[in-house]
Order: C-alpha cells, then structure tokens, then sequence
C-alpha cells in the first residue's frame, strides 16, 4: 500500500505544470531571465545621459531577491500544490508570490525610511506598493501560462508518440506470428513433444509482444526473449545454427523498445543462415560506451543474395528504426552493412540505464 501511494505521488508530481524549482538548471535560468527583465526596465527608465547603474544595482538586488524567495516557497510546496485542483493551484502561486513581493515592498521601503511603526505607516505611499505588486502578478501570470502550455505540449508529444510506438508495435505481429508458427508446424508430425515446448516459447514471446504501455525494457529482458526463439530455430535447424554472443555485461542494464533484437535474428537466421547447406553462425555483439550503446547483428550471406532479405524483413528493419528515432531521437541510426559476404546491421543510440531513469522520473 505504502509503495503504491508512493508511486502515485510521484505520478501526479511527474503531471504537473510547474516544474522542479530546486534545481540548480531551472534555478540559474530564472536567475539569468529575471536579471534580463530589471536590465529591460532600466533601459526604459533610463534618460538621454545613458544608464543609472545604481539604480540597476538596488533593483537587481531588490528583484531577485524575490525571485529566490518565491522559488524556494513554490520548490517546497510543489508535492502539495500537484495535488490540488489546477485553479487553486494557480491561485496559491500568484498569492504566494504577491505576498513576498509585499513583504520585500515593505522592507526596502522601511530601510529607505528608517523611522517607528507608527511614523512609518503614517508616510507609507502605497501607489508604490500597488505597481510592485501588479508588475508581480502580470510576470508570475504570464511565466504559469508559459509553463502550462509546455507541459500540455509535452503531455500531447508523449500520447502522440506513446500511440506511435503502438502502432509500429502491432506490426510486428503478424510478421512474427507467421515465420514462428512455419518453425512449429514443422515439428509436429515429427516430434510432438518438442512442438509443444516450442509452443510455450512461443506463448512467452507473445505474451512480451502484445503488452501495451510499455516502450522499453531492459536490452537483458530483450535477449531473454531472443533465447527463447533460438530454441524454437533450432529444433528446426538443429546444428546448423550456431550463435555467439559478444556483450558487454553493463549492456543488459541498458533500453531498448521491445522486440527489437528478435526480428533482426529472424532476419539473419532466414536470409543467412537457413539458405546454406553448412549453417552459419550469428553474432550478436554490444558495447556501452560514454553514454552511446553500440548493438551489432551479423550473419553469413548466401552467394549472389540481395541484402536485406524480402520485402517483409525491410519492413521490420525499417519498423526498428523508427521506433529507436521515435525513443531516443534523430541521433538513434541504423547501418547496414554488406561485405565479404557477412551482413550486418549496426543500432546505434544514446542512453542510460533504465533503473537511473525509473529512480529520477517513473518508468516508461
């Protein structure tokens, strides 16, 4: 229950408009931003003998230090505030900054008339007051609708690409379905008991296929579900599919879409290996290196064979290189390779491992 409510919590702070305020990035920005705004309005204010630059000193001064202190409050009400409805959220938010521009108001204009209470209120000119406080509001107005609008922006890139990721995903399906139930239908008048074992493989990678909301597994994960469609090949092509594997170990802790690996050894078991007499050997090989994985399928090619195999197989290898664009952006490449008659397919794409990203902002 208490890892639940936790993870809920972290979902609603993940759907809100404001961002994380406590961040060093998000704070230096506002520095930067809120420095160019006085710069602006001293510019304005300026006359024909050029810039008073005590006048930008006290205000610099005077505005960031609103800033500052309304960032901090809004930083530790954020797990609050994401839980309230939108109107009472934005409402608390201009509230909270107008009263600390009213106290900061108040204590700069005390430090400029150091006099008693009594006297200070009696001389307090509230226009002042009043102009700070609507500049306040006009600004802090203007940054929420900014910030709302990003993230509806971003909420609808996500759906869009969390329907895309979908869609390319059930088109494996079918492509898959087809050459996997070949391998068992294979096996059934020969051997029913390895046919049946097939077909439970067959149910655990289906099973892996048809899950939705879920754009990224563990490239571990992935090989587990390789294996298991090893196993139904081999049963069909006995000895002459050989394997070897060339991963680095801190390469399973690393995203990839699911079915990704599957269908380029499919495509290199039926186009490479499956057409010669004497088998051949695949080699699935990765590296993680500053921050970039590195995946590499090879397999042997038949002497006078086109690359890429049938129309189906582009078509997977196309899917592939949509979903890795789609995940990790115009960075994400695909190589395919044709020399000495080995065919390789190269996936290369930035990225973390998976747990660092599920520990900062909930798993995808």
């Amino acid at each position: 229950m208490e890892g639940n409510n936790r993870h809920r919590q972290g979902a609603e702070q993940q759907d809100f408009f404001l961002p994380d305020l406590c961040r060093t990035p998000v704070v230096l920005a506002l520095i930067l931003i809120t420095e160019l705004l006085v710069l602006v309005e001293v510019l304005a204010a300026s006359s024909s003998q050029g810039i008073d630059w005590d006048y930008l000193a006290i205000s610099s001064l005077f505005v960031q230090w609103i800033m500052l202190s309304s960032t901090a409050l809004l930083c530790l009400l954020r797990d609050w505030l994401s839980r309230r409805p939108l109107s009472q959220a934005v409402m608390v938010c201009l509230l909270l900054v107008s009263l600390v521009t009213l106290c900061f108001s108040l204590a700069s204009r005390w430090l400029v008339l150091p006099l008693p209470l009594n006297a200070f209120w009696f001389n307090l000119e509230l226009w002042p007051l009043l102009r700070n406080l609507l500049i306040a509001l006009i600004i802090t107005g203007m940054v929420l609708r900014y910030l709302y609008v990003q993230h509806e922006l971003h909420r609808q890139q996500k759906a869009e690409l969390q329907a895309r990721l979908q869609s390319l995903q059930s088109r494996i399906h079918p492509h898959f379905l087809f050459n996997s139930m070949n391998s068992i239908a294979s096996l059934i008048a020969v051997d029913p008991d390895k046919a049946e074992q097939a077909v439970i493989d067959l149910s655990e990678l289906f099973r892996a296929s048809l899950q939705q909301g879920i754009s990224e597994v563990t490239l571990g994960r992935e090989l587990e579900l390789c294996r298991q469609y090893l196993r139904i090949e081999r049963l069909r092509l006995g000895e002459r599919l050989r394997v070897e594997w060339k991963l680095a170990p801190e390469c399973e802790r690393m995203p990839v879409p699911p079915l990704t690996l599957q269908p380029l050894l499919e495509n290199a078991i039926l186009h490479g290996v499956q057409p010669l007499t004497e088998g051949g050997t695949v080699t699935v090989a990765g590296e993680y290196r500053r921050g970039v994985l590195n995946l590499r399928v090879s397999n042997p090619m038949p002497a006078g064979s086109a690359a890429g195999g049938a129309s189906g197989n582009r078509i997977a290898l196309a899917n592939i290189e949509d979903r890795l664009r789609a995940l990790y952006g115009q960075g994400a490449k695909m190589t395919r390779i044709k020399e000495h008659q080995q065919y390789t397919v190269w996936l290369s794409y930035a990225c973390q491992p998976l747990e660092e990203r599920v520990g900062e902002g909930g798993a995808r």
